[in-house]
Parts: C-alpha cells; structure tokens; sequence
C-alpha cells in the first residue's frame, strides 16, 4: 500500500441525499438527516487523519429553486444541528466559520451560526468551513464589490483573495464530489485553480472513513505540478 499524503485542506460536495433516501423509499428530508449525521462523522475522521482544514457544501444559491418545504426543512435541521452539537464540537476543538450569503437565510439560524463562529474562534483542531447559500460565482462579485467599496481601483491576486470568504485559509488541495456527478457546481472557482479532484459514485450518506481513504489513496498517487515542470 502506498504511504498516504494527507490533504491540508479537503473540499467536500455533500451530494446524494435525495437519491439515497428514494431508494430507500424515505423522504429527502430523511437523507438530508443521515447526510448531517455523515457529516459529522467526517469531521472526528479528519481530526484523526491530521486534516487541518475541512469545507462542505452545504446549501448553494441555486439550492433555493428546491420546494420551499424541503428548504424549509433544511434551514430546522441546521439549525437543530447547531443547538445539539455546538458545545461538543468545540470541546473536540472544532473552528466553524460559514461562507457564503447570509441576509436570505433565517434570522434565527444567522444567530446561531455567529454564535459558533464566535464561541469556537480559539478552537485549534480543525477548522470546518461550511458553505451556506454559497455560489463560487457569487463570492467574487461579491469580492469585486468590497473592492471597489474598500476603495481599490485594482488589485493582484493576493490582494483580491482578501476579499473572498475563504480569506486566510489555504486554497483546498482535494476536493471529493460523491453520488456519480463530475462538476464542481459553481463551488469555490477561485479557490479550485489547482486542486486535485475526485468523483465517486458513493451517495453521501454512504461515504464512511473507507471512501475517505479511497480519495486520500488516489490524492497521494497524483503529482501536483502548479504549472511547472518536475
């Protein structure tokens, strides 16, 4: 067996709920429920693994074409979450920080998810990024926008990353899509210029510490060239 490189900073697109619940003839808001379960399985398997950084995604701005039921249903479940989990988490050494848009979500949630930002900042563990009405191409418009409103009349790459909601956090060096698809999904399109990718057709709820393995396995074969030659 090859000897594993453990990624900095995995990038996960959460994906296969809804199928694996139809399957199983159960709701999508049951799938949703063992996908935040999975979720947080992964997050004491990354703390195992020595993985530092951790991004999911969670809801996209184009989620909200979904019935309002299920959106709605999906904005109690994290909130729930949040209220269940939040004083465990930090006691593992948990950092939560969302990404994302905030001004559509509900008020209450929005608390909650400051609340955990704050009461978690001193966590050192591992730091879980989780995308929240996210869209790639949204956070840089969004990034444009402070720029100009910071004043800037240009700007480097350097400069123009301080903008974006992943500020601060290296750029993701795997990110694993589950449940068959092979696109990114307008998920963090400036931050996967060069990460490596892997595709599964594992359904979320089904992807246990083994396909984390099987991903970090394919990770380590690869040689990552940032453009130049080795």
């Amino acid at each position: 067996m090859i000897s594993l490189k453990i990624p900095t900073h995995l990038a996960i697109i959460m994906d296969g709920n809804g199928r694996w619940a139809k399957e199983r003839g159960l709701s999508r808001i049951h799938g949703h429920y063992q996908g935040v379960k999975r979720a947080e399985e992964l997050v004491d398997i990354c703390l195992q693994l020595g993985i530092k950084y951790l991004t999911l995604f969670t809801f996209s701005t184009e989620n909200w074409k979904r019935p309002k039921e299920e959106i709605r249903a999906l904005f109690e479940l994290f909130e729930s979450y949040l209220k269940d989990r939040k004083e465990e988490l930090i006691n593992k050494g948990v950092r939560i920080k969302f990404i994302g848009r905030r001004d559509r979500l509900p008020l209450g949630l929005v608390s909650l998810m400051e609340e955990m930002e704050e009461e978690s900042k001193n966590c050192n563990g591992i730091f879980v990024c989780i995308a929240l009405d996210y869209g790639g191409r949204d956070d840089i418009v969004r990034a444009v926008n402070k720029a100009i409103n910071a004043g800037l009349k240009s700007v480097d790459e350097v400069i123009f990353s301080t903008f974006l909601d992943l500020d601060g956090i290296p750029d993701p060096d795997l990110l694993v899509r589950t449940a068959g698809e092979k696109r990114i999904s307008n998920f963090l399109l400036w931050n996967l210029a060069y990460t490596e990718l892997y595709f599964t057709d594992t359904y979320w709820p089904d992807f246990d510490k083994m396909e984390l393995l099987k991903a970090i396995e394919d990770y380590s074969k690869r040689v990552r060239k940032f453009g130049a030659v080795i």
